[in-house]
């Protein structure tokens, strides 16, 4: 989605400040690891920048694209089992980022200017449960990467996203914590829909200040989840996004509010806001609406309304969010749906940055499952990137 692009420099960030420094072997044979404990100010000169349309070319453009500061690969799913109906929604998602635009060759293989970050969460609706994980790591030595040969794959120690085709239709995602994993197999069946102009998704009228989007909006997908040494036999749909970028928030963005939302009809609706400090909103970011053949329609954001109905106040942040919202698209084929959570507290509240991002449900003219992310709640996203 649009807002990861933002997002993952604000997630990262604990990683550039205690100490992604760059590790070299001493004479000795032995290595020294020296945190770096003050974070640079971030600096886009050198990077490539999301400005003309892109050569969109798949399965090329799953895997990395370096020559660009920011990247992530982002899965969402709401799954059930196939027994008991238990329902679950699950979120993993892979950060790359750049520390610099080139690399100076080494002999060490630790050595890199690429660090990876990666959040895991299950919501556990019947048991009232968020289960959430995170892990760092640098792009070398194996530690964590991207490769497009011989297939895509993305990971970051043991969790991994990868193709499990030459044509990368079909995808396995693997991750697993102390008490919780997930091990799901996905399937392709819809082209990737190019988010904003052709796959130029801009995030305000400043030059550049874009990034290159799609989404795979529905993914079949079947597996297994395990909780506290149960495990469940589950199947549903996912959502992936995968974008890139150099790019960031304007001054005035307080935070932004984003919904990926699959519905009964085969059709999935991706909207979102950026809430300014004034009160107001992003005018430049708007929406798309997926046909189930696959074709879609672009949505200005004039064409969409998102009002929240409730408020839930966390126990963990005392932030309070929207905790369900009446989402209008206007237009011949509009139409008006409710989308509540399926689980109140679905709060990242330990990862370096405070959001809440989990599974919900859709009633009104469309019905189905999805899911939000909502940020600026807790904090304000100025100055932190």
């Amino acid at each position: 989605m649009p807002w990861r692009v933002f997002g993952m420099l604000l997630l990262i960030a604990p990683v550039v400040i205690f100490g992604i420094s760059l590790v070299e072997p001493m004479s000795s044979g032995s290595l020294s690891a020296r945190p770096q404990l003050g974070a640079p100010p971030i600096d886009t000169s050198g990077f490539a920048r999301a400005i003309a349309p892109w050569d969109w070319q798949f399965p090329r453009d799953h895997s990395a694209h370096p020559d660009f500061q920011t990247e992530w690969w982002y899965f969402t799913g709401n799954l059930a089992d196939e027994s008991s109906g238990r329902r679950f929604g699950f979120q993993f998602t892979i950060f790359r980022r750049a520390l610099s635009p080139d690399f100076a060759s080494s002999s060490s293989e630790f050595r890199s200017n690429q660090i990876y970050f990666a959040h895991f969460t299950v919501s556990d609706i019947a048991g009232g449960d968020f289960h959430h994980d995170v892990r760092y790591g640098r792009g070398g030595a194996g530690l964590a990467g991207a490769e497009d040969q011989p297939r895509w794959r993305v990971w970051v120690e043991g969790w991994s996203m990868r193709a499990e085709n030459d044509a990368a239709t079909a995808i396995r995602i693997q991750a697993a914590s102390d008490d919780f994993a997930i091990d799901l197999a996905l399937r392709q069946v819809k082209p990737p829909a190019l988010q904003g102009k052709k796959g130029l998704s801009p995030k305000s009228a400043e030059v550049g200040n874009a990034s290159y989007y799609y989404s795979l909006s529905r993914l079949e997908t079947v597996g297994q989840i395990s909780l506290g040494g149960a495990r469940f036999a589950v199947s549903g749909h996912s959502w992936m996004d995968h974008e890139f970028s150099t790019s960031a928030l304007g001054a005035d963005a307080q935070g932004w509010d984003w919904f990926g939302l699959l519905f009964d009809d085969d059709s999935e609706l991706m909207v979102g806001q950026i809430r300014l400090t004034d009160g107001g909103l992003e005018p430049a970011f708007g929406g798309l609406i997926i046909n189930p053949d696959g074709s879609t329609r672009q949505l200005d954001s004039s064409e969409i309304s998102i009002r929240g109905l409730d408020t839930w106040r966390s126990p963990h942040s005392l932030a309070e969010y929207p905790a369900g919202w009446d989402i209008a698209v206007a237009g011949e084929a509009g139409f008006r749906i409710t989308v509540a959570p399926l689980l109140a507290d679905q709060e990242l509240h330990d990862g370096g940055i405070i959001y809440w991002e989990g599974a919900v449900s859709i009633s009104g003219d469309k019905t189905g499952y999805g899911y939000a992310e909502l940020t600026g709640y807790a904090e304000s996203m100025q100055n932190r990137f």
